[in-house]
């Protein structure tokens, strides 16, 4: 009899299942799709020769994260980290663009008279990043590992977060800036939730930088992957689990969304438990398009070439206004858009001299619209004849991300809506709540805490939870190359 079966292998589940695996556990994993990754995986999904990755594209967190620090992502597969984290062109009448260097002082050199202020926002949140991680991937009910850290992350959350979030700023392009990194929460602006997310990947931002792992996302999952089997782990692919009937391992860890867990526990689950699941919210969604490119994209910023990430929108309150019509239901007259171009730092991912591109905009959930015209041309608008070198495109809804991945219910590709209630909440109040009422199953997942992300933490906490109170093991494995 197996020791552990986990459900999904997203990288919370692989995770997962690589802690238990450590722990000398026998642990199989089930997975829908042909390839294990879920969300962190990579394939030429617009033309030969061309990797895209699915959803992830730029990854922070697998350097910071606690997880992967401790599994040593970084010294099993290569990363390359482009000199600026991030750019954020605003066009000339707006004031140029933003550009965020791993160098802070180069940042604030270049943003004039809101150089200061950015400095004190971001310098002593930068200089302790590791510290910054570890508290933002922890549960929020625990006493903090870094108190000092964390009282200086929250007061800033809290100012960026409010109406004051202009305060100290004399210019458009740093605030800007900070919004465009904020709106990866995919929450009001401003909101202290989308204000955390953003300081925290901010200060990733000017620390060990935003990289991209060589070969695409799936690189991370098959890392993963490869210590799981090497420690005695099975994947299963194609096989998907519809319900916990199907299941006759020891104990269950399910990498999937509330919604999920309801629909495979069907009458094993507790009514009370039940209710608290039903109330948890998603958000809205996303639609993602990935270009195949003949060139480079054109921007008229030349700096911007080298960036890995381009956030597209314009001004501050332009961002805003738009993130509050799509909460509100409506397509954005004015998209925000998010930009990857790993192609520029890793020739693995496209021919010689031409460039795969993936870019995504936020739109209502469950949307059927396509949105490669209005990604066109938000691009068009910072970057003349960008239309001139498209070869191929392919645009994806948040209907057909839904279909493709079910935790993005509604192309929701956080699973699960961003707001301080719902952090504390995730999927339920507890000080574990990765541990269902159901004898041996647990959830881990984006749907939990510490929220979305390619980061592994939930998958390590629910794995460590499944240690303690289904094997009575309380030390945590090395997860050492």
């Amino acid at each position: 009899m197996t020791d552990v079966e986990v459900v999904g292998s997203g990288p919370n589940g692989l995770a997962a299942a690589v802690t238990l695996a450590r722990a000398g556990l026998s642990v199989r994993v089930f997975e829908r799709m042909p390839r294990w990754g879920g969300g962190a995986r990579t394939a030429e999904t617009v033309a030969p020769g061309f990797r895209h990755d699915t959803c992830s594209a730029v990854h922070p967190l697998a350097v910071a994260s606690p997880f992967f620090r401790a599994f040593g992502l970084a010294r099993r597969i290569p990363f390359v980290t482009p000199e600026i984290s991030f750019a954020h062109p605003l066009g000339a009448a707006d004031g140029g663009s933003g550009i965020a260097y791993r160098d802070l002082d180069r940042t604030v050199a270049e943003l004039g008279r809101d150089g200061a202020a950015y400095r004190r926002l971001l310098g002593p949140l930068a200089a302790r990043a590791r510290e910054v991680a570890r508290f933002t991937g922890s549960p929020l009910l625990r006493v903090p590992p870094h108190p000092v850290v964390a009282a200086r992350f929250g007061m800033r959350a809290l100012q960026q977060g409010s109406p004051l979030w202009n305060a100290g700023f004399a210019e458009r392009v740093a605030p800007a800036m900070m919004t465009g990194v904020a709106a990866h929460a995919i929450a009001p602006q401003p909101s202290p939730v989308a204000a955390a997310a953003g300081l925290a990947l901010q200060a990733h931002a000017h620390a060990a930088g935003w990289p991209l792992p060589v070969g695409g996302s799936q690189a991370i999952s098959d890392a993963l992957a490869d210590d799981l089997r090497a420690h005695g782990g099975e994947i299963v692919t194609d096989h998907e689990v519809t319900s916990l009937d199907e299941l006759t391992a020891a104990a269950i860890v399910l990498d999937v969304t509330p919604r999920a867990l309801i629909r495979l526990a069907g009458h094993r689950m507790p009514a009370g438990y039940r209710s608290r699941l039903e109330r948890f919210r998603y958000g809205s969604g996303s639609a993602k398009v990935q270009f195949a490119l003949s060139g480079p994209v054109p921007w008229a910023d030349e700096r911007i070439a080298r960036a890995g990430t381009v956030h597209i929108g314009g001004t501050r309150e332009r961002i805003a206004a738009g993130e509050r019509e799509v909460l509100a239901g409506r397509h954005a007259a004015s998209p925000y858009v998010l930009v990857a171009q790993p192609s520029v730092f890793d020739s693995t991912r496209a021919p010689a001299g031409q460039h795969a591109l993936w870019a995504y905009t936020h739109v209502p959930t469950g949307s059927t619209v396509d949105q490669t015209e209005a990604v066109t041309r938000a691009i068009e608008e910072v970057a003349p004849g960008f239309r001139d070198v498209i070869l191929a495109t392919r645009g994806t809804t948040a209907a057909e991300l839904a279909l493709d991945n079910p935790n993005y219910v509604g192309g929701d590709i956080a699973a699960g809506v961003a707001t301080l209630p719902q952090l504390l909440a995730r999927p339920v109040l507890s000080v574990d709540p990765w541990r269902t009422p159901l004898p041996g199953v647990y959830l881990c997942g984006a749907s939990t805490v510490p929220g979305p992300g390619v980061h592994g933490q939930s998958g390590w906490f629910a794995a460590r939870s499944v240690l303690r109170h289904e094997f009575g093991i309380a030390r945590t494995p090395s997860l050492a190359p």
